[in-house]
């Protein structure tokens, strides 16, 4: 009875709250790191809506550099036979999730891993808010600028969600990155203006900050020559709705 109330007022205010299962597997909210104080909290508040959104499921948090605790220590430490699921809140496949993460769990069978959060279009949504928030109009160009990977697969879903982000915007969009990969954000700046000026037009460059929050990545685009940087994806509910749905994914295919 109580859990049927509590779904009944959570469903009146909006909000997709579905009370865990007894035993459900612990949800291991795996993030990049940063040094950012700004950043840290906004992280830990995407995995205190996971458990707003999700009563009863025992989430932990866990980093994949810079911040402790450190992926690999958080699964030795989870009693043997303990399942889980590692959820990165990341944005794209890349090293972090082809090499970090399956060696931290490699020796515990029954931890498993999630895909990233991205690419999705409910994060092109989220871009596209932003944009516009900050006065994005149809003349204007738009670069998605993402961390970047030394790994192709990064690349592929950074694009991947370029392309879902221009489905929802008139303007031309372009992909830049801010490390490891090319073009860079500052030559993807240059780049799309260059092509705004060929093609006659007087919009100004607008880069989409396809970073989680606030960080030296994010610092670093205002230094890149665009006219203006729109806010990083966090804070926003959708992340902890979507890092559910990774984690609901992994379940099912394994029922």
């Amino acid at each position: 009875m109580d859990w049927f109330f509590l779904n009944v007022l959570h469903n009146r205010c909006g909000l997709n709250v579905t009370l865990a299962p007894m035993n459900s597997p612990v949800l291991i909210a795996c993030a990049h790191g940063t040094r950012n104080a700004e950043g840290q909290a906004a992280i830990r508040r995407v995995m205190a809506e996971i458990e707003t959104l999700r009563p009863g499921l025992r989430v932990v948090e866990a980093y994949v550099d810079v911040q402790e605790p450190e992926l690999g220590g958080v699964v030795e430490g989870l009693p043997e036979g303990t399942a889980a699921v590692v959820v990165p809140l990341l944005l794209s496949t890349g090293f972090h999730i082809k090499v970090d993460v399956p060696k931290a769990i490699k020796s515990r069978p029954e931890v498993v891993a999630a895909r990233p959060l991205g690419p999705d279009p409910r994060l092109a949504e989220l871009l596209a808010a932003h944009l516009r928030a900050a006065g994005l109009t149809e003349n204007d160009g738009v670069l998605l600028a993402a961390a970047g990977s030394s790994l192709p697969d990064g690349s592929v879903d950074s694009e991947e969600q370029a392309r879902l982000l221009g489905e929802l915007l008139p303007n031309k969009v372009r992909v830049a990155y801010g490390a490891s990969a090319q073009p860079t954000v500052p030559d993807g700046v240059a780049s799309l203006r260059a092509e705004l000026a060929a093609d006659g037009g007087t919009g100004r460059v607008f880069i989409a900050s396809y970073l989680l929050a606030t960080g030296y990545f994010h610092d670093q685009l205002a230094k890149a020559g665009a006219d203006i940087v729109a806010a990083p994806l966090l804070p926003s509910k959708v992340l902890a709705e979507i890092a559910l749905e990774r984690y609901d994914a992994v379940l099912e295919r394994l029922s």
